[in-house]
C-alpha cells in the first residue's frame, strides 16, 4: 500500500458530515496531536479511514516457546526467569523467559531505562510479541512489544489481526492505531458511504466500502495474510477499484473541462507543409503519415487538441511536430516547443531552423542562458508575433514571456516537467475562452496499462514504424572484468572511422559525484587510447561547454564521447555505432533502451555493450536479458512497468501521475475495463456522484491530475 494522503488531497466540503469532521473531534486529539497528523495529511476522519496498514501482526494465538521457529513472528505467554544487564561494548538488557513447554526465550533490548529494568521481576508473567531469531543463547526476540501482567490478569488473545500503520512523526504506533480505531467507530452505515454504481460491486463480487475498510484495518483471525501481503484480498480490491475510478474520473473531467474551452481551428491550404515535405531528404513512413493525419484532424476542430504522440527512439516524431507547426504558422498563429533540457531543446532548434527558416519562417530561441539584449530581443519578437515558432526550455513559462497568438504548444518528453509547468505553458495561449492545441511527444514507450490510467485525458497516437535505413542494434552483456576487451573493441571501431559512446552511471543521485566518475573514466580511457580524440559530457558543465563538445562529436572531430546519462534523450549522431553502458545493472529498462537508441541511427551495423559488475541480482539479470533479447520499446516498457512500477518508469515524482494509496496499476490492471465502463456511466448519468468519488480520493489535486 502506498503513501498516506498528503495535505490538500481532500476537498473537505464534499465528504458528507461524518468523513468531513476534523480529527480534533476524536478523544485525545489536542492542537499538538492534530498538528502532527496534519503534517502527514491526516486532517479529517476520512483521512484516518484511508490511512491503511502496511502489514499485520497475528496476536490472535499464543504459541508455546518450545514450538517456535526462527524467522517467524509469534506471541508467547511466559514468566520472567532471569535478568542480565551488560555495558561491555554497548548497553544491553537480556531477559530470559520460560513457559510450561519447558522452552526458554531471550528478550534482548539495546535501548532501555532503569524503570523498565525494574519491571522485569523473576516470576512475573509477560505477554510478548516479536520476530523469533537465533541468538547466542538459543532463540531470541530483539525489542519485542510486550505487556507485563498481574498474576490474576487475563491474557486473552486478540480477536483480530493487529494493524501496523505507516509511521507518523511524533506519534507512537499504539497512538496511531488507537486514533484510527476511534475514527472507525464513527464510520457511517454502508448505504451512506457507498458511491459505486449499482451492480458494479456485484459483478466483481466485492464487499461494501464499510465492510472493506473494517476488514482492511482489522482482519479476522482466519484472514489470508498472504493475500493481504500481495494486495489481492477482496477488501483491498474494493478500495483499489474505487481509487482507480476516482483518478480516472478526475482525468476525464479534466478533458471535458478543457474541451469546454474553444480553440482556434487550424485549417490552412497546406502550402507550407507541402513545401517542407519537398525539402526533406526522406519520405514519411506510413505511421508518421497516419499520426500527422490524426493531429491535423484534431487541430482543424474548434476545440483544443490534447494528443500524446508516442514513438520509439528515432521513429520520427519531431518531423511530425514540425509539419503540424507549419500548418499553425500558415494559419497566422504561433507555435511553442518546450523540451526538458537545453541539450534536447537545442537539438530541436537546429532541426526546426534547418527545416523552417528556408521557407521564410522565423524560429526564436529562449532558454536560461539567453540573457541581456538577446533575451530582450527574443521576448520582443515573441510578443509582437514576428517569431512564429519559439523553441526553448522551461524558460518559456516565465511571466515575462508573452505570445501574440499561440495556437499550438508542443511539449517533448512531457513526463520530465511538473504538472504546474505544463499548465503554465497552456495558459500562455489563453485568448478569451480559447486555449492552444497541445501536442505532447515522448520517446518513452508507455505500456497500454499505464496509458489507460495515467493518460485517460489524452488521445494517444503511436508511431510504430521505424524509418528505412535504421539498422538493428546488437546488444551484449559483459562482466566488468572484461573491461580491457571492451576498450580494444572501441579502438577497432574508431580505427574504421566510426564513433562511440561510453556512458558512466552511478547509483548516487548526485550530479557532482557522477561528474567526478565521468572525469576519472575520461582520464583512464584517454591513457588507454592515446591515439583517439575523446570528449567529456556531464551535468555539471556549463551549457555552452556541453554544446561545444556535442558539436565536435557530431562533426566527427571526436572519436569517443565519455558521458553521464545526460545523453539519454535526443542526441543524434548517425556515425556513432557503438554504445558502452557501464554499471548497466543499476539502470531501469526504459533508461537503458533510451541510451541504446543513441546508436543505430546510421547505415553502419551498431552494437550496445551492457557492462555489469558481478555478481548480478536475479532482477538485474532479468533486466539485462530483456535488453539483450528485444529492441521493441513497448515490450521493454511493459516489462519495466512490471519490474519497477509506474513512477519509476515515467521518470520522476513530478510526473503528475497520481500517487495511489491502495491501487497498483500493474497488479490491478484487470479492474481497469470495469473502471472505464463505470466512469462513462457516472459521467453520463450521475455527474454529482462522480464528483463525490473524485473528492473522496483525489480532492484538491484534481485540477492538476490531467494537465
Amino acid at each position: 500500500m502506498k503513501r498516506a494522503p498528503r495535505r490538500g488531497d481532500t476537498d473537505k466540503t464534499r465528504l458528507g458530515p461524518a468523513g468531513a469532521q476534523p480529527v480534533s473531534t476524536l478523544p485525545g486529539v489536542g492542537p499538538k496531536v492534530a498538528e502532527k497528523l496534519a503534517a502527514r495529511g491526516l486532517e479529517t476522519l476520512q483521512d484516518l479511514w484511508l490511512h491503511l496498514p502496511l502489514r499485520y501482526e497475528d496476536r490472535t494465538r499464543i504459541e508455546a516457546i518450545a514450538t517456535l521457529r526462527p524467522g517467524q513472528p509469534a506471541q508467547v505467554l511466559a514468566r520472567v526467569e532471569a535478568v542480565e544487564r551488560s555495558f561491555r561494548y554497548r548497553p544491553m538488557l537480556r531477559v530470559a523467559i520460560g513457559d510450561d513447554s519447558h522452552g526458554t526465550l531471550v528478550l534482548r533490548f539495546f535501548h532501555f531505562g532503569k524503570a523498565q529494568v525494574a519491571q522485569f521481576l523473576p516470576g512475573r508473567r509477560i505477554l510478548c510479541y516479536g520476530d523469533v531469531r537465533p541468538g547466542q543463547h538459543g532463540l531470541e526476540m530483539v525489542h519485542p512489544s510486550y505487556r507485563l501482567l498481574a498474576d490474576e490478569a487475563d491474557a486473552n488473545p486478540r480477536d483480530s489481526l493487529d494493524p501496523v500503520y505507516p509511521a507518523i512523526e511524533g506519534l507512537g504506533p499504539l497512538s496511531v492505531a488507537r486514533l484510527v480505531g476511534e475514527a472507525l467507530k464513527r464510520l457511517p452505515e454502508a448505504a451512506e458511504l457507498e458511491l459505486l454504481p449499482a451492480g458494479m460491486r456485484e459483478r466483481l463480487d466485492l464487499p461494501t466500502l464499510r465492510e472493506a475498510l473494517l476488514t482492511a484495518h482489522r482482519p479476522p483471525p482466519d484472514a489470508d495474510l498472504a493475500l493481504f501481503a500481495a494486495g489481492r484480498h477482496p477488501a483491498q480490491r474494493r478500495l483499489a477499484l474505487e481509487e482507480l475510478l476516482a483518478h480516472h474520473l478526475s482525468l476525464r473531467r479534466q478533458r471535458i473541462a478543457l474541451r469546454a474551452h474553444g480553440a482556434m481551428p487550424v485549417r490552412p491550404p497546406g502550402k507550407l507543409a507541402r513545401a517542407l515535405r519537398q525539402r526533406l531528404a526522406f519520405q514519411l513512413t506510413g505511421a508518421q503519415q497516419r499520426v500527422l493525419d490524426e493531429v491535423s484532424k484534431d487541430m482543424a476542430r474548434p476545440e483544443p487538441m490534447l494528443r500524446l504522440v508516442q514513438g520509439d527512439v528515432g521513429s520520427g516524431k519531431t518531423v511530425v511536430a514540425a509539419l503540424a507547426a507549419a500548418n499553425a504558422v500558415e494559419a497566422g498563429r504561433q507555435v511553442a516547443l518546450m523540451a526538458p533540457t537545453e541539450l534536447l531543446a537545442e537539438q530541436h532548434l537546429g532541426n526546426f531552423r534547418a527545416w523552417l527558416e528556408p521557407l521564410g519562417l522565423r524560429v526564436a530561441w529562449l532558454a536560461g542562458k539567453v540573457t541581456g539584449k538577446a533575451r530582450a530581443a527574443a521576448l520582443g519578437e515573441i510578443a509582437s508575433g514576428r517569431a512564429q515558432v519559439v523553441v526553448g526550455t522551461h524558460a518559456l513559462m516565465q511571466e515575462s514571456v508573452v505570445f501574440a497568438a499561440l495556437a499550438l504548444a508542443i511539449v517533448d518528453e512531457q513526463h520530465r516537467f511538473g504538472v504546474h509547468q505544463r499548465l503554465a505553458l497552456r495558459d500562455k495561449g489563453l485568448s478569451g475562452s480559447q486555449v492552444p492545441h497541445q501536442l505532447v511527444m515522448t520517446a518513452t514507450p508507455i505500456p497500454r496499462t499505464l496509458a489507460m490510467s495515467a493518460y485517460a485525458d489524452l488521445d494517444v497516437s503511436v508511431i510504430d514504424q521505424m524509418p528505412p535505413g535504421r539498422t538493428p542494434v546488437t546488444t551484449v552483456a559483459v562482466s566488468g572484468e572484461r573491461r580491457a576487451e571492451v576498450v580494444e573493441r572501441i579502438r577497432a571501431a574508431c580505427a574504421e572511422g566510426r564513433q562511440a559512446y561510453w556512458v558512466c552511471t552511478l547509483i548516487e543521485d548526485s550530479e557532482e559525484v557522477e561528474a567526478q566518475a565521468a572525469q576519472s573514466t575520461f582520464e583512464q580511457l584517454g591513457a588507454a587510447l592515446p591515439e583517439l580524440r575523446l570528449g567529456l559530457l556531464h551535468g555539471r558543465m556549463k551549457p555552452a561547454e556541453k554544446q561545444a563538445v556535442m558539436a565536435r562529436f557530431k562533426a566527427g572531430d571526436l572519436h569517443l564521447l565519455v558521458a553521464t546519462t545526460v545523453i539519454e534523450v535526443g542526441v543524434d549522431v548517425p556515425n556513432a555505432s557503438l554504445m558502452l553502458i557501464e554499471n548497466a545493472e543499476r539502470l531501469g529498462l526504459a533508461q537503458l533502451h533510451q541510451l541504446r537508441g543513441r546508436v543505430g541511427r546510421g547505415a553502419a551495423a551498431s552494437s550496445c555493450v551492457l557492462m555489469y559488475k558481478p555478481p548480478l541480482s536475479a532482477l538485474a539479470r532479468e533486466r539485462l536479458e530483456v535488453m539483450r533479447s528485444s529492441t521493441d520499446g513497448f515490450l521493454i516498457a511493459e516489462k519495466d512497468l512490471e519490474l519497477r512500477g509506474p513512477g519509476e518508469l515515467l521518470g520522476t515524482r513530478q510526473t503528475g501521475l497520481a500517487s495511489f494509496r491502495v491501487a497498483e496499476l500493474v497488479r490491478d490492471a484487470d479492474l481497469l475495463p470495469e473502471v472505464h465502463r463505470a466512469a462513462e456511466e457516472l459521467l453520463a448519468t450521475a455527474p454529482d456522484l462522480a464528483g463525490r468519488v473524485v473528492a473522496r480520493w483525489v480532492g484538491g489535486a484534481a485540477r492538476f491530475a490531467g494537465a
